[in-house]
């Protein structure tokens, strides 16, 4: 028998190392056993410089030019909108694939919007980019995949209850500062948030457009039709910035086109690859924020019959915005294309 076959090993970059979700990008390559060949961290030229860690090692993490992605295999995407769509000709060009965690592609119609446990087949109608979708988007969406494939959603309500997190660093220190403030009886002050987020929630999040929803809240319904192929899905959704450091929660009701029971939606939701179902954790049939931080296991709980619609299904799900809802889903994408 002759010596076994090497495996292939991929060239990787990651856009925009510097911030919350590309340091998690490294992570997660790293976790996920990648089979990385060279990895190439690359930043703004304001954030470039310094180094991260892979594989027990420091990278340099370069500055992001036209030319810098000559020989890549993948790029993952870690940047805004205006700099991800600054850069997403000179990857294409390079031949490369470039899953973008912005906004800025997720509605093209030539760009799959994937989370790979719902629609990964889409991956690979790519033309050079793959969109990651909105992290609320994707923890409510795998909390429902498995029913969706007993009957078809017709409309689902969502309220979500996101982390500071979502908002980057910045987020993170303010509440931090908020609370510290408080506890010395000063006025806390808000730069990143509209108000006082400390001992509070703010119940609008994004830009309001003229139909009274925000952008943000317009993502579940847009983005929902694209990945669930259901392209008549109706969504309401209402964003709520809550306290708490990281996780987002959802509350969610569904219409099914046909009755789905509590049962049935339990096992689904059970075998459903990347859920948990939470029956009895630690006494309780629900899980919580701090459950799943620094995970990627959407959990699900306390799901019960909709008492106004025979056909509806209530339920409550956490799962961690940076790692499932952005950097560890542009990774399972990365590595679904690499296995196929």
């Amino acid at each position: 028998m002759k010596g076994a076959l090497k495996m292939k090993k991929y060239n990787v970059a990651i856009l925009g190392a510097t911030g919350a979700v590309g340091q998690e990008m490294l992570k997660v390559l790293e976790e996920y056993d990648i089979p990385v060949e060279r990895l190439l961290p690359l930043a703004s030229a304001k954030s470039a410089g310094g180094t991260g860690s892979f594989q027990g090692e420091d990278v340099k993490i370069e500055e992001a030019r036209e030319d810098s992605f000559a020989g890549m295999d993948f790029v993952l995407g870690a940047v805004k909108n205006p700099m991800s769509r600054r850069f997403a000709p000179a990857i294409v060009k390079s031949g490369a694939v470039y899953i973008d965690n912005s906004s800025a592609f997720r509605m093209d119609p030539e760009v799959p919007l994937v989370v790979p446990e719902i629609n990964g087949e889409d991956a690979f109608k790519n033309k050079g980019i793959i969109a990651n979708p909105n992290c609320s988007s994707i923890i409510t969406l795998m909390a429902v995949g498995g029913i969706a494939r007993l009957s078809p959603i017709k409309s689902l309500v969502a309220c979500t209850y996101q982390a500071v997190s979502g908002a980057g660093q910045a987020g993170l220190v303010e509440l931090e500062a908020q609370m510290l403030a408080l506890a010395e009886g000063k006025k806390p002050e808000a730069k990143v948030f509209p108000t006082q987020i400390a001992m509070n929630v703010i119940p609008h999040i994004g830009d309001e457009l003229e139909n009274g929803y925000t952008d943000e809240e317009m993502k579940m319904q847009n983005e929902g039709r694209r990945i669930l192929h259901l392209p008549e899905l109706k969504v309401t959704c209402t964003c709520v910035r809550v306290p708490v450091m990281r996780s987002h929660s959802i509350s969610v009701t569904l219409r099914t086109a046909r009755k789905v029971s509590v049962a049935a939606a339990n096992e689904a939701i059970r075998a459903f690859p990347g859920c948990r179902l939470i029956e009895d954790y630690d006494g309780r049939n629900y899980p919580t924020p701090l459950d799943t931080s620094n995970q990627d296991l959407v959990w699900v709980g306390r799901v019960r019959e909709d008492l106004t619609d025979e056909n509806g299904l209530t339920l409550w799900c956490c799962g961690d915005q940076i790692r499932k809802g952005a950097a560890a889903n542009a990774v399972q994408i990365l590595k679904r294309m690499i296995e196929e």
